[in-house]
């Protein structure tokens, strides 16, 4: 072979290594450019995109007349991916005053390899301004410097927030409630009522350059949805008012607790609500588990001489008595080895019923409910609600302790017909005087007036359960009876409003110690409504534990007065101008009516 054709092979040689390598260069750019393109994006995008929880507000609270208790305020939690701080030290010292943390606190918050990092939760968004602002012009600065841009201060972010924010402060504290750490109904009705209040947290994604967001990369992928608004019966200048007489009246008595509360006894609406001590849903510090309780449906007491109401109503229902039956009675009665007396020594009188009941006799009560029989008895107090749950649907509701009547001792008729024996809560027994004032239909009470959805509009309660206990007849009989509980002759004019016909009662029961299974202290109660003749509100006040002074008439009628007068101002409602022509108290009374 020539030179020439041994060139010519090398050549020809040389081209066909070329077209392999260039073959095979061609094949991996196709690989690269549309096989593994699609894989390649996918990793970009994920170290470029990130994802984050879109937080939903939880509905508001507010009163009847639309005024807040309880609402969402926007907020931002600010939060920092650790692997993106390069220098924690002067991060902090830079951050520090904005974000009101310690130096050494917040370099330890910057410091380690975790991706996500709280630093503030629900900060005011005026701080995550702040700190941007001033990220900004820190990082504008150095890098006017040579390698200005390792020296940046990035990896911070903002995610959208809400504090829950209680404008009323601690007026009906107790009955809304507050929500924990994680933004869930912790008491009240923010507890009772999470399913409707709460929202639907939405998520988006974002993308991310130098440790901010991109602005207008941000792509929702749910979007979040506000929790439904509730409209309390609940009127706050009627709370206000009612807070404030329960608190001065427990401070006065050196009580333990107090509680008011007014209702519509036509309907069941709660126009207050009120309990002392309560607290202060801004200062979680000062909260305590205790102070948490809602008083008016968690505490249970033995009601005492209100309890008479359903003694007298139950043997006049059934016959057994009239207004103007009259009873022989002494200071003492003895059943059985068992001896009762009344509060207060006295000879031995002739009173009606309607006297029995103004001077709050026990030994008279004893002989009503002598007159039924003990499962008739039990039968009335389950009617008026005693041992069961009013149905409210107020957080930890008590129903109350109500013994079977098949476990009742030889002495339980006699001390539960004067209102001791059983225990109750503040509303079954707010309850019990709005049965009478509404003609014997006890009616389920209710401290929701209907709900908000996001776009305003508003869904009422459905009406309330009704059920009749006594008729017509007995009930305005009781009413009748029950004026002249707040007259001269009874134990608590302190109560009667003038111009306004009042009807009520007082209640000073001996207070059952759990931490000596025994009898401490009293419970004083006056509940009462007006005006008597077509009865609009009832008022109940109850006050534990007071010291000194401990009768219901005495300081437990005052705070009656003074919130029933401000409720029937402010609703409006006139003195009926009707003639009371009262029930003959005792036997000489009745003599001389006849005359």
């Amino acid at each position: 072979m020539t030179s020439k054709g041994i060139f010519q092979k090398r050549i020809y040689s040389l081209l066909g290594l070329a077209t392999v390598i260039f073959l095979i260069f061609g094949l991996r750019l196709i690989d690269v450019q549309a096989v593994q393109a699609k894989g390649f994006a996918q990793r970009a995008t994920n170290e470029m995109w990130s994802s984050s929880v879109l937080l939903a507000p939880r509905g508001t609270i507010s009163d009847i007349n639309g005024v807040e208790l309880a609402r969402s305020v926007a907020a931002v939690n600010i939060v920092v991916d650790q692997t993106m701080i390069t220098d924690p030290q002067t991060t902090a010292v830079l951050a520090s005053p904005i974000l009101n943390i310690p130096v050494s606190n917040l370099t330890a918050l910057l410091s380690g390899k975790k991706r996500y990092q709280v630093i503030v939760k629900q900060a005011a968004p005026a701080m995550w301004a702040n700190l941007n602002q001033s990220l900004k012009a820190y990082n504008a600065s150095v890098l006017k410097e040579r390698g200005g841009v390792s020296k940046r201060v990035v990896g911070f972010f903002s995610e959208r927030s809400y504090v829950r924010d209680y404008p009323t402060g601690r007026l009906a504290a107790s009955l809304v409630g507050i929500i924990n750490d994680s933004g869930v109904g912790a008491s009240g009705l923010e507890s009772s009522m999470e399913n409707t209040l709460a929202g639907k947290n939405g998520s988006y994604d974002y993308a991310n350059g130098a440790g901010t967001i991109i602005p207008g990369s941000q792509q929702f992928v749910t979007e979040a949805k506000s929790g439904k608004g509730i409209q309390l019966t609940i009127d706050r200048d009627i709370q206000w008012v009612a807070q404030n007489a329960i608190s001065q009246a427990v401070k006065s008595a050196n009580a333990t607790s107090g509680t008011v509360i007014v209702m519509d006894p036509k309907t069941g609406e709660i126009l207050a609500q009120a309990s002392a001590p309560n607290f202060d849903p801004a200062n979680r510090k000062s909260i305590t588990v205790a102070s948490l309780r809602n008083p008016a449906v968690q505490d249970v007491y033995e009601p005492g001489s209100t309890g008479k109401i359903i003694t007298v109503a139950s043997a006049i229902e059934e016959g057994k008595t009239t207004p103007e039956t009259v009873w022989t009675i002494p200071y003492s009665l003895k059943v059985g080895v068992a001896k009762f007396h009344d509060a207060e020594k006295h000879k031995t009188e002739r009173l009606t019923t309607a006297g029995v009941l103004a001077q709050s006799s026990n030994v008279g009560a004893i002989q009503i409910g002598q007159q039924i029989s003990s499962k008739t008895l039990y039968n009335y107090l389950t009617k008026f609600g005693m041992g069961q749950s009013t149905g409210s649907h107020l957080p930890g509701e008590s129903a109350g302790l109500l013994p079977r009547v098949d476990t009742w001792s030889a002495t339980s008729a006699q001390t539960i017909a004067f209102g001791q024996g059983y225990s109750v809560t503040a509303l079954q027994a707010t309850s019990v005087f709005a049965t009478i004032a509404n003609d014997g239909v006890r009616v389920t009470p209710n401290v929701v007036a209907g709900y908000l959805d996001t776009s305003g509009g508003f869904t009422p309660s459905k009406p309330q359960a009704t059920m009749r206990v006594v008729s017509p007849a007995t009930a305005q009989q009781m009413r009748l009876m029950m004026e002249s509980v707040v007259s001269e002759q009874g134990t608590a004019p302190a109560a009667a409003i003038p111009g306004y016909r009042i009807a009520g009662k007082t209640g000073t029961a001996q207070r059952a110690d759990e931490t000596c299974h025994c009898y401490r202290g009293y419970t004083s109660s006056f509940i009462g409504f007006a005006p008597a003749d077509q009865p609009k509100y009832v008022v109940s006040v109850v006050i534990e534990n007071p010291k000194g002074q401990h009768f219901g008439g005495v300081i437990a009628a005052p705070v009656f007065k003074s919130v029933m007068s401000f409720v029937l101002q402010s609703k409006h409602i006139p003195p009926t101008n009707t003639k009371r022509i009262p029930y003959a108290l005792n036997e000489a009374g009745l003599r001389k009516a006849k005359a």
